[in-house]
């Protein structure tokens, strides 16, 4: 009985012994058959449906050319003024206010202006898009054990994913242009303003729940009146890693049409121009250094006037 399995293993070894060596792997043919089963799904998908999709991102594609031509067609000072009026009205710096100033000043010195309003209005509209999204579905998470099991390994995913692999299908799908470069840059960037806000909300502390539900708070009362706000400094963490994801999508969706600072960055890539490509992601890295520090500043206001508030 014991040579049993000693004669089991030589047959298998005669049969085929190159599992040994080789790792086991599906035939070429079969391969390729899957895969010009899968692209040609798409591709007829694509040809009945592109121009649907087409035509329902046509208001967002509107609103992006409008927006895009408003900064770069208004006087360069108007805009300036503008922004910093924003600044010192999320901030009350005027420190900030002042380095907010430097930096576009040095942008719009050295001719990246126009680039600069480019990617800063599709960051903006990115933003918009991922908060007006993301919040709703981080909500639907923090209320729903099955909806976080369902959506946080999709989550998973789309954080994992390398970025390059988000343009395939939208350009397949849109071809190039502005709105393939949207989507491609708010699923690459709206994770995080999903997970903290499910975070955050769930951090609240169930006595102060129960405190409303004792006053005779609704579940709607306490989700804005209650969690919202106490989750908040966790939720302007979300916004603003969402907004760093979005400014490092950049240089990638230049490579489908987006125009901007990428384009730059990626031409200095390709024909190996080193300073053409150092100031332009110079330009990157004051704008993630801007919308940063606006950001965190405003989260800290925002909880300190809250906590006045809850004091007095």
């Amino acid at each position: 009985m014991a040579q049993y399995p000693v004669l089991l293993f030589e047959i298998l070894f005669m049969i085929d012994s190159s599992w040994l060596t080789e790792f086991p792997d599906m035939s070429r043919r079969d391969l390729l058959a899957i895969r010009q089963t899968l692209d040609g799904a798409y591709r007829t998908f694509s040809r009945a449906y592109g121009q649907s999709i087409e035509d329902f991102f046509n208001p967002l594609l509107h609103f992006l050319i409008w927006f895009e031509n408003l900064l770069i067609q208004t006087p360069w000072w108007i805009v300036l003024i503008a922004i910093i009026g924003l600044v010192y009205a999320a901030t009350r710096s005027w420190k900030l206010c002042t380095g907010v100033l430097i930096s576009f000043l040095a942008i719009g010195y050295f001719g990246m202006w126009e680039d600069t309003m480019r990617t800063l209005s599709i960051i903006t509209v990115c933003t918009i898009l991922s908060i007006c999204i993301g919040i709703p579905i981080g909500i639907l998470m923090a209320g729903s054990d099955r909806a976080r099991s369902i959506i946080t390994p999709l989550l998973d995913i789309m954080q994992t994913m390398p970025a390059f692999v988000y343009l395939i299908p939208v350009v397949m799908l849109l071809g190039i242009g502005k709105i393939p470069g949207v989507i491609a840059v708010v699923i690459y960037a709206i994770p995080p303003v999903i997970r903290l806000t499910n975070l955050g909300i769930r951090l609240v502390n169930k006595e102060t729940l129960e405190a409303a539900t004792a006053y005779g708070a609704t579940a709607t009362q306490r989700l804005f009146g209650v969690q919202i706000p106490l989750a908040m400094p966790t939720i302007m963490a979300g916004i603003n890693q969402t907004i760093m994801m979005a400014l490092a999508m950049v240089v990638v969706a230049s490579m489908i049409g987006v125009k901007g600072l990428g384009q730059p960055v990626l031409k200095s890539i390709t024909n190996q121009y080193f300073t053409l490509g150092l100031l332009n992601g110079l330009a990157i890295v004051a704008l993630a250094i801007i919308f940063d520090r606006v950001s965190q500043t405003y989260a800290k206001r925002a909880q300190r006037h809250m906590e006045g508030s809850d004091n007095g």
